[in-house]
């Protein structure tokens, strides 16, 4: 058991038969009522974002996730399909439960996967991952009097705003928290 007080962000808990991640926690504390503690949350199996509140000295049931590193290696059609680079053994994740994270994975990507007590959680994105943009809109010239983007689709099949300089066929990093450019990438060398 741990005190909500004590919660931080990235940790797990177990509340009402679910499981759910810290994202981020606000005490409040008045002088005439007891500490309420909201917990912003996201639970690990629905991937629903949420709000709980709590008072002050509740406990949760601490949990353990496991992260195990694996591969992405294709997409059957329902699932996504992983590997672990240590067994090989393979295991396919649902699609509708990892739809924000396909528009950042390409296959043989490693990413971790979370698990508890053998039943898997889903994918651990990196902060950000370089993609390479597949078709993006012509610049056209004198057009700085706006934000100065323009739409790009990535091979994964996201669309992006870039900024104008920015061609086809360039890497670019995206923070997978909002899907925003980040800026370019090391292009690998095209022999």
């Amino acid at each position: 058991m741990v005190i909500v007080n004590d919660l931080k962000p990235g940790s797990t808990f177990e509340y009402e038969k679910s499981l759910y991640q810290v994202m981020n926690l606000a005490l409040n504390k008045t002088a005439m009522r007891q500490m309420i503690v909201k917990v912003k949350v996201k639970d690990l199996r629905s991937g629903v974002v949420k709000e709980i509140s709590f008072t002050g000295g509740d406990k949760v049931e601490d949990v353990h996730v496991d992260k195990k590193e694996m591969q992405y290696l294709y997409d059957d059609g329902d699932s996504l399909v992983f590997m672990d680079n240590e067994t090989y053994d393979q295991i396919s994740i649902p699609k509708d439960r990892l739809t924000w994270e396909m528009q950042f994975l390409k296959p043989n990507d490693n990413v971790n996967i979370m698990m508890y007590n053998g039943e898997v959680l889903g994918v651990i994105l990196p902060d950000k991952v370089n993609l390479e943009i597949v078709e993006c809109e012509q610049a056209v010239k004198g057009d700085t009097a706006t934000a100065a983007l323009k739409n790009a689709t990535l091979e994964t099949g996201l669309t992006i705003k870039v900024p104008l300089f920015i061609q086809n066929h360039e890497m670019v990093i995206i923070s997978t928290a909002d899907g925003r450019y980040c800026g370019r990438a090391e292009s690998k060398s095209r022999g």
